[in-house]
C-alpha cells in the first residue's frame, strides 16, 4: 500500500483543510473571555449545530476505520452497534436524561453525579473518564498515523504528532466552541468524502445483491451459512453460528442495553454538546437530531469494509502480509516482516486496514485527497471531542475540586488551555497501546465495559430511583469495574494470548468466540454487579431528604414543558427516529 502517490490537487485539498480547522480557532479565540465560553460554549449553540457535533464528536476515526474494520470482520451484523447499539439510547437520553443535565445546570457529568449523590462519586467517575478520554483520543492518534505510513509511507511518529498540534492548535485557541464548528465542517466532509467510495465499490461488486453474492463464498470458507455476513439477525440464536461470536442475548443486553446506553447515556464527551445547546428544547432535540444521519450511517462506513473482503487486488503480492490477505486486505506483520498468526497458526488480518486499502484502491487523484482529508476529519473529530471533554472534567471536576478552589475565573481559563496540551500529549503516549489490537473498535468497546458500563448503573438507579444513596453509588461503582477487571482476567477470545485481551488471572471460562463477545459479557457483568451492590448498599445508608433531589430524580422533578411546533418536539422526533430504526432492521434481518 506504501506505493500509492498523491497528486498536487491532492495536497492542496488537505491544505486547504489544515488552514481552514486552524482559522476557526483563530477567529474564535477572541471570543473565549471565561470559562463559560471556552469548555460550554456560553450555552448557546443552536439545536442542529449541537445535533451535528453530537454525532460528528462519536464520528472518529475509530468510528470511521473501526466500523469499516469491523464490517469487515463481523459483516453487515457490524449495524447492531447503530440500530440497537446507538440509536434507542439516543432517544432515551434526549426525552429522559436530558432534562436532568441541562436542568440541574452542571456543568460536566461529573458534577451532575455530586449534586446528586456526593464528592466522592464525582471524584470516581471523573478520573476513570479523564483516563477513558485519554485512552479513546490515543486511539484516534494511532489509527491516523499507521493510516499515513500504509497509505503514504510517511513516518508514523512524525504523522501523529503533526495531526496532535493541528488538533491542539484549534482547541487551544477556540474551546469547545472551536471542537463544534468544526466538528459540524468535518461531518460534511466524512460525508461526502466516503460517499465516491461506497458507490464506486458497490458498482464494481454489482450492487448489494452482487456483494451479498462474493460474501456467500468467504462466509461458507469462514465456516458459516452463506448469508452470515449479509442477515444482522438471522444466525444470533447461536453464538457459532454468526461472526460476531455472541448470541442474541449477549448482543442486545451487552451492547444494545449496558454499552450503548452506558456510552450515549453518561459519556461526557457526546453529552456536553448537548449542555451547550441555547435552550432545554434544543438540548433534548440533539441528540435526537443525531440520530437521523446516524441511523444511515452504516451504509457509509461499514459497507467499504465488506467491499474490502471481495475486491480482486490489482497488483501481485510483493510482500508477506499482501501473500496472507483477504480481498484487498492484508495480514497484521512482525517487526521483522513476517505475517503475525494467533494460537491457531492462522494469519491476524489486519482488518483496520479495511477502510484504507478501499481508498488507494478506488479513488482517482483528487477524489483520493478528498477520501484522506475525509479520514483527517473523522480523526480529528474524535480526537477534538475526547480533548475538550478531559480538559473540561479534569479543571472542574479535578483541579477546581481538588487543587485549587477559589482560583478567578481567569485562572481556570489558563488551566483549561493547559490541560488541552496536557491531554494531547497523553494521548500520543497511550497511542501506542493501541496497537496490540487488529481492529480498534474491539479495544474501546472494552474500554467503555470497564468504565461505562457500571456508570449507566448508577446514572438509571439515581435518575429514577430517589432512595439510591452516595455510598451506594460509590461502592457500586467500584464493585462493578473491579467485577469487570475480574471477568477480563479470566476470559480470553479464540486465539488470542494471555495479555491485554484477557486471562491474567488464568482462563478459567471457555474461550470466547470473538473479543466482541468477550467484551459483551464483560459490561453485562460489570453492569450487574453495580447495579446490585448500589442498591444493597444503599438500603443499608441514609438516604437524602427529598427537597435535596428536585430536579436531580424523575419523580421529584417537574416536566418540561413543549413550547416547540409538533414536528419539533422531542416526542414526535423520537418516533421518527425509533420507526426508520426498526424498519432497517427488518429490512437486514
Amino acid at each position: 500500500m506504501t506505493d500509492v502517490r498523491l497528486a498536487w490537487i491532492d495536497y492542496v485539498l488537505m491544505a486547504i483543510y489544515f488552514a481552514f480547522v486552524i482559522g476557526i480557532g483563530v477567529a474564535l479565540k477572541r471570543f473565549m473571555r471565561s470559562s463559560t465560553d471556552y469548555f460550554l460554549s456560553g450555552r448557546a449553540i443552536p439545536a442542529w449545530v449541537a445535533g451535528l457535533a453530537f454525532i460528528s464528536a462519536n464520528l472518529g476515526a475509530q468510528e470511521v476505520i473501526g466500523m469499516g474494520a469491523s464490517g469487515a470482520k463481523y459483516g453487515i451484523a457490524t449495524s447492531h452497534f447503530y440500530w440497537i447499539g446507538a440509536i434507542p439510547a439516543m432517544v432515551f437520553v434526549g426525552v429522559f436524561m436530558m432534562p436532568f443535565y441541562y436542568g440541574s445546570r452542571a456543568r460536566s457529568v461529573p458534577e451532575y453525579l455530586k449534586l446528586r449523590f456526593d464528592e466522592k462519586t464525582r471524584a470516581l467517575n471523573a478520573i476513570s473518564f479523564a483516563v477513558m478520554t485519554v485512552f479513546s483520543s490515543g486511539v484516534s492518534l494511532y489509527a491516523m498515523g499507521k493510516l499515513f505510513r500504509l497509505l503514504l509511507g510517511w513516518d508514523e511518529d512524525a504523522s501523529m504528532l503533526v495531526a496532535a498540534g493541528i488538533v491542539l492548535a484549534y482547541i487551544f485557541l477556540g474551546g469547545l466552541t472551536s471542537a463544534i464548528y468544526n466538528e459540524v465542517l468535518q461531518f460534511f466532509l466524512i460525508v461526502f468524502g466516503f460517499l465516491p467510495l461506497v458507490l464506486l465499490g458497490l458498482k464494481d461488486v454489482g450492487g448489494w445483491e452482487g456483494l451479498q453474492a462474493r460474501l456467500m463464498t468467504h462466509s461458507v470458507t469462514q465456516g458459516y451459512a452463506p448469508t452470515a455476513y449479509t442477515q444482522s439477525w438471522a444466525f444470533m440464536g447461536d453464538a457459532t453460528r454468526n461472526p460476531v461470536g455472541v448470541e442474541w442475548f449477549g448482543l442486545a443486553m451487552g451492547l444494545g442495553f449496558v454499552l450503548s446506553f452506558g456510552y450515549w447515556c453518561t459519556d461526557f464527551l457526546v453529552v456536553q454538546r448537548a449542555m451547550a445547546a441555547d435552550s432545554m428544547t434544543a438540548a433534548r432535540r440533539t441528540p435526537l437530531i443525531a440520530a437521523i444521519p446516524k441511523m444511515l450511517f452504516p451504509f457509509l462506513v461499514i459497507l467499504p469494509g465488506m467491499i474490502a473482503l471481495t475486491v480482486e487486488p490489482r497488483r501481485e503480492a510483493t510482500s508477506a502480509a499482501a501473500v496472507a490477505r483477504v480481498g484487498i486486505i492484508p495480514a497484521k506483520t512482525t517487526d521483522a516482516g513476517e505475517v503475525l498468526r494467533d494460537t491457531n497458526a492462522r494469519p491476524v488480518i489486519d482488518y483496520d486496514l479495511a477502510t484504507p486499502a478501499m481508498l488507494a484502491h478506488y479513488l482517482p487523484a483528487g477524489l483520493l485527497g478528498l477520501g484522506l482529508t475525509a479520514l483527517l476529519a473523522s480523526f480529528m473529530s474524535g480526537m477534538a471531542g475526547n480533548v475538550t471533554a478531559f480538559n473540561t472534567v479534569w479543571t472542574y471536576d479535578i483541579y477546581q475540586s481538588y487543587f485549587k478552589r477559589d482560583a478567578s475565573d481567569a485562572h481556570y481559563l489558563w488551566m483549561g488551555r493547559a490541560a488541552t496540551v496536557g491531554g494531547i500529549a497523553l494521548s500520543v503516549a497511550t497511542a501506542y497501546v493501541a496497537a496490540a489490537f487488529n481492529n480498534i473498535m474491539d479495544v474501546l468497546q472494552l474500554v467503555f465495559a470497564f468504565v461505562n458500563a457500571p456508570l449507566f448503573a448508577t446514572f438509571l438507579l439515581g435518575m429514577f430511583w430517589k432512595r439510591a444513596t452516595g455510598h451506594g453509588a460509590f461502592w457500586g461503582l467500584v464493585a462493578g469495574t473491579l467485577a469487570a477487571a475480574f471477568h477480563h482476567g479470566i476470559s480470553l477470545p479464540e486465539g488470542a494470548t494471555v495479555g491485554v485481551k484477557g486471562g491474567f488471572f488464568g482462563v478459567l471460562l471457555s474461550p470466547y468466540r470473538s473479543e466482541l463477545a468477550q467484551t459483551f459479557w464483560t459490561a453485562i457483568i460489570a453492569w450487574t454487579v453495580c447495579f446490585i451492590v448500589t442498591i444493597a448498599v444503599s438500603l443499608a445508608t441514609k438516604p437524602r431528604p427529598d427537597e435535596e433531589l428536585t430536579g436531580l430524580v424523575y419523580a421529584l422533578t417537574p416536566k418540561p414543558t413543549e413550547e416547540a411546533s409538533f414536528w419539533q418536539r422531542p416526542g414526535t422526533l423520537a418516533v421518527v427516529v425509533l420507526s426508520g430504526t426498526l424498519l432497517l432492521n427488518l429490512i437486514f434481518f
